[in-house]
């Protein structure tokens, strides 16, 4: 915009003029960077107190907040920075927002909020809060029966049903049906995809190309994973070199991971979501199903431990016993709510650092510097949700993943969280050794026999404390509450070396500069 209109007295009168036009035409130009401009605009007015109550800017927070990944910290913002804080749109707004994002719980608590501060006008905050109140109502009735129909098919099978079975899955994917299509970012097509470049070749060379979904352009980068069913492939949406995502492709067309996401996003919240990945949207056609999740660029775990076995060695003990800390805590979070990952492995653990440099404070409660440290879990298409099935229901079926199945699978005998637990067992036993876990019957202290990792502990380690750890994890295992035993585990681990932050601080940032630099 030329500078003698930036200078004409309508803009100098409102400051806030030019950058509503700009927000407009990058709202109409997606070439421009409408994130970066949204963010300029909020600090340069968030403490101007001529905007603390204009319609205008509050609108531009929600703006923001809807091109932001981290949204919860701009939500955190807006209500500190009492921008319309009487203004019953604010609550109203963000309590839809995130009951599209399926957070409900906190959509209730913004509704709450609003109403407790009396913002007008309060008649129609309390409507909009009235007619939430009936579509929560509906979404648990609707849980509630798809619970009560799965139970008389439970009952029949009491030896233990396959979560993974086809049959299965297609029967609860017909009874959540309607949850899923109302969930934000589902896009569903009865016809196959039909972009200018063939998704089959970018099996070959996908680098440098330019997909279109759902009128997005995404820019593929290159091939990030890729399995049985699905490949993941790394891309800038929009040519964007600061909006990078993860497209998971996959055939037939999968709905059900995308689910198992939602699922995450209601279920647990604050700072520990970031542990569990994220997607965005997920578009359905005919031949194939494209999952738009975060992409984050420091490798796997696997690719850490690799890291190790190129030189010959192991990774060192505190390194292990920290990462074994954070998965005890993930599982822990995640069969708290009733979700089953199903296909633990350390390819499916992705790595996260701090954002600034690690300090000693916080390190117990994961809190400060180390609330960002740590690894991410995601891969969900085997996830299973408990809820959908009655209490005390138990699983047969085997994942077939090698290295990584349970003992129960192994001996064809019903199993729940000891899927998780096993993968857990098994990722040590490969950060331990550099190698999977091959298990043996061992003979036990009261004369009757345990099983125990193959490969003996190595003396220099703190060997009482795996032996306890693998004996708990591998021995019968807690078939419907296992969160005592993972959190005695987890103090165990915290409470074996409280000197060993420095020591662990150093060898976390040897391995952020040696794999960021590879």
């Amino acid at each position: 915009m030329a500078t003698a209109l930036y200078n004409s007295p309508a803009f100098v009168d409102d400051p806030l003029l030019p950058f509503l036009w700009s927000i407009k035409k990058a709202l109409e130009d997606s070439t421009h960077n409408l994130t970066k401009l949204l963010s300029y605009c909020i600090n340069k007015f968030k403490d101007n107190h001529r905007y603390r109550n204009d319609p205008r800017f509050l609108k531009i927070w929600f703006l923001y907040m809807d091109a932001s990944a981290d949204f919860d910290c701009v939500f955190k913002q807006l209500l500190d920075s009492d921008v319309c804080a009487n203004d019953a749109s604010l609550y109203v707004y963000s309590a839809c927002f995130f009951e599209a994002k399926g957070r409900l719980r906190d959509a209730q608590t913004i509704y709450k909020l609003g109403i407790s501060r009396n913002a007008e006008p309060i008649k129609w905050l309390e409507k909009a809060y009235t007619l939430f109140l009936s579509r929560l109502s509906e979404i648990c009735n609707a849980a509630s029966s798809q619970k009560a129909d799965y139970k008389e098919s439970a009952t029949l099978q009491n030896d233990g049903i396959n979560p993974w079975d086809t049959s299965t899955l297609n029967d609860l994917l017909k009874k959540i049906n309607p949850l899923i299509v109302k969930f934000d970012g589902y896009r569903s097509s009865t016809k196959p995809y039909t972009g200018k470049v063939a998704l089959s070749t970018l099996k070959n060379a996908s680098r440098n190309k330019v997909i279109e979904i759902g009128g997005m352009k995404y820019h593929i980068k290159g091939c990030a994973g890729q399995g049985g069913f699905a490949h993941v492939y790394k891309a800038n949406v929009n040519s964007d070199p600061d909006d990078v995502v993860a497209l998971k492709i996959q055939k037939p067309a999968f709905p059900w991971e995308f689910y198992m996401y939602r699922q995450l996003d209601q279920r647990i919240s604050g700072r520990e979501r970031s542990s569990y990945g994220f997607a965005h949207k997920i578009h359905l056609y005919s031949d194939c199903s494209i999952l738009v999740c975060d992409y984050l660029a420091n490798g796997t775990l696997q690719d850490v431990i690799n890291s190790y076995l190129v030189i010959g060695k192991s990774m060192e003990e505190v390194l292990c016993m920290y990462y074994t800390t954070e998965m005890l805590h993930m599982i822990d979070t995640l069969h708290d709510v009733g979700l089953i990952h199903g296909d633990f492995k350390p390819d499916n653990l992705l790595i996260c650092y701090s954002r600034g440099n690690l300090t000693e404070e916080g390190f117990l409660d994961r809190s400060g510097s180390w609330g960002d440290q740590g690894l991410c879990l995601v891969d969900w298409g085997r996830g299973i949700d408990l809820h959908l099935f009655p209490d005390h229901t138990i699983f047969k079926g085997d994942c077939r993943t090698s290295g990584f199945r349970c003992i129960e699978m192994q001996e064809d005998k019903p199993w729940k969280f000891q899927v998780d637990a096993y993968g857990l067992c098994g990722v040590v036993h490969t950060m331990l050794h550099n190698c999977y876990m091959e298990i043996v019957k061992k003979e036990s202290s009261d004369g009757g026999s345990v099983y125990l990792p193959k490969l003996p502990f190595k003396r220099y380690w703190n060997a009482d404390l795996w032996k306890t750890f693998f004996t708990k994890m591998l021995n019968n295992y807690p078939c419907h509450d296992d969160r005592k035993l993972l959190q005695e585990l987890k103090k165990s681990f915290q409470d074996s070396d409280p000197q060993c932050i420095k020591k662990l601080k150093e060898l976390l940032a040897k391995q952020r500069a040696s794999l960021c630099s590879a």
